[in-house]
């Protein structure tokens, strides 16, 4: 989750910048978040994008603005807001490949900036016949994709503009983001927009205030001896001000870990402030981290800014993804940990600040470093005390408590579970560690017949809401997707899921945790 944010905050304001078909989804999207942010479209893009928000920015204000791809590089630095990229993972790529599949064998893939390496694993584990291109301006888009029309593909799969421009080329246009790159995105917003909040409101310090729940030690659930253990760090490490680096594949809870050494520690009626070095741009990084002076730079606010790492003034500043930090920002931070002073962008004048720093890391930071993509004077640094969480399939045992508890938090209420479905979860290898299994009981909440309360859960249950309990999953990279055999669900789960996402055929196939090629494919073997 991201910083702390005061019960009487305001909802953040987002603007959606995009144009052509991504325009759709994002519209389709934006009602799931109504409740937790004010959004509001514009359909245009480059130039025109840039002309229509400066001149709105002159009587209204926005936190931050989501775009993406080259429409979104091209925002980056025209226009003195966060922006926040819609970035496609691995399962969006590969839906998007076996959508493209469906049309061509040569499929081309159109990408902006730089190529995406995951595509090399595509090749090999599909065999497929993959052309794949990077541009820099639309220029170049449309030469590229007259190429790899030329070269055979029929089908290409790009950003929402490269889309386009197949499709009124002839062949098929395969959009590379899914309704789930969107959510994600909209999560950052909301998150970076809290955390800017509590950078301008500045620190609270009053000592009376109770610390938020999120904060509580009882939040790291498990009884085995690796649950065990961290829970004895964390009380420890806790009482002392030096930095910790917690390292852990991703969705150990990281950020839950750095949440409970804030709650155990003397800071804990200060702020949390969260930042995930990987989501904000690099041009905006400095200047969000750091904050900068009145007149820093063309575009920049009256009177300056103050950064996050001042707005965590007598708290906690918790870097995540921090081996995503560029070289440039990490002389900088490393400043910040010696000298224990930030100087803002444009200013000469350093201010004294009191940070305890908690950094996290899914990468071998010291790998990076024998690289030269990290500096090993701030890995020394950071890495004073050290907690490495266990993934999920070290600590089985802790899942059937863990899934009870999700349960529960996700309305499900109380419920056992038989040994056949004991068996059955403590044997999958959960590559998605905590995380996956929280996704999998908020996919049975919703599931699960409303008429029929459920009390227990069976091994027939949880293979119908999720095959891929039953697959056997070899160890692959983390960058690498997992594709898993799915089993058809009867026709009765597919009508409820539709229903809970109130007929939107992409919610309901994630619900299934299935692509929508094959909820289409479902449906209509029907």
């Amino acid at each position: 989750m991201g910083a702390m944010q005061l019960s009487d905050a305001p909802l953040p304001t987002i603007w959606t910048v995009s144009v052509t078909r991504l325009s759709s989804l994002m519209r389709e999207v934006t009602p799931e978040f109504d409740g937790r942010a004010h959004i509001e479209t514009i359909d245009l893009g480059f130039e025109e994008a840039v002309t229509h928000i400066r001149e709105r920015l002159r009587n209204e204000d926005c936190d931050v603005v989501l775009a993406a791809g080259s429409n979104g590089e091209y925002l980056r630095n025209r226009i003195d807001k966060p922006i926040v990229l819609v970035r496609p993972d691995g399962f969006d790529l590969m839906q998007a490949l076996t959508r493209a599949r469906r049309h061509s064998d040569r499929i081309g893939v159109v990408t902006y900036g730089s190529e995406l390496p995951a595509f090399s694993a595509f090749k090999q584990q599909f065999g497929l016949e993959i052309e794949q291109r990077s541009y820099s301006n639309t220029e170049e888009a449309r030469d590229l994709v007259a190429e790899l029309i030329s070269i055979g593909c029929g089908a290409i799969v790009g950003t929402g503009y490269v889309s386009e421009l197949a499709d009124r080329s002839g062949v098929a246009g395969i959009l590379m983001y899914s309704p789930d790159a969107i959510r994600r995105a909209f999560e950052q917003a909301i998150d970076l927009a809290r955390m800017l909040s509590v950078a301008r409101a500045g620190p609270r310090r009053d000592p009376a205030v109770a610390p938020d729940a999120r904060y509580s030690l009882r939040r790291l659930i498990g009884n085995s001896e690796p649950m065990v253990a961290l829970r004895d760090q964390v009380r420890l490490y806790g009482t002392s001000d030096r930095t910790v680096l917690v390292s852990g594949e991703t969705g150990t809870g990281k950020e839950l870990v750095a949440q409970a050494l804030h709650g155990a520690s003397p800071r804990r009626a200060a702020p949390f402030v969260a930042v995930n070095c990987g989501a904000i741009a690099e041009s905006l990084l400095e200047s969000e981290l750091f904050g900068y002076a009145d007149g820093a730079f063309t575009g920049s606010r009256r009177g300056g800014r103050v950064g996050l790492i001042e707005a965590a003034n007598g708290g906690t500043l918790f870097l995540d993804e921090i081996g995503e930090m560029p070289l440039p920002l990490q002389t900088r931070l490393l400043r910040v940990l010696e000298e224990r002073e930030v100087l803002r962008v444009g200013s000469v004048r350093p201010t004294p600040v009191d940070v305890r720093v908690i950094a996290a890391t899914h990468r071998e930071l010291d790998a990076l470093v024998a690289e030269g993509r990290f500096r090993r004077d701030l890995y020394y640094r950071l890495n004073v005390l050290r907690l490495a969480l266990a993934p999920l399939r070290e600590h089985a045992e802790d899942v059937p408590l863990l899934l009870m508890g999700f349960l529960r938090a996700a309305g499900a209420g109380a419920m056992v579970i038989d040994e056949p479905a004991r068996a059955l979860l403590l044997g999958h290898s959960w590559p998605g560690n905590v995380r996956e299994l929280r996704n999998l009981a908020e996919r049975i909440a919703v599931l699960v017949p409303a008429q029929s309360p459920l009390s227990a859960l069976t091994r027939p249950l949880l293979l119908r809401y999720a095959p891929e309990l039953a697959a056997v999953v070899p160890a692959v990279a983390e960058a690498t997707p997992v594709v898993r055999p799915r089993q058809k669900p009867d026709a009765a789960a597919v009508e409820r899921a539709l229903q809970a996402a109130n007929g939107d055929r992409a919610k309901a196939a994630e619900l299934l945790g299935v692509s929508r090629t094959t909820l289409w494919r479902w449906l209509n073997a029907s």
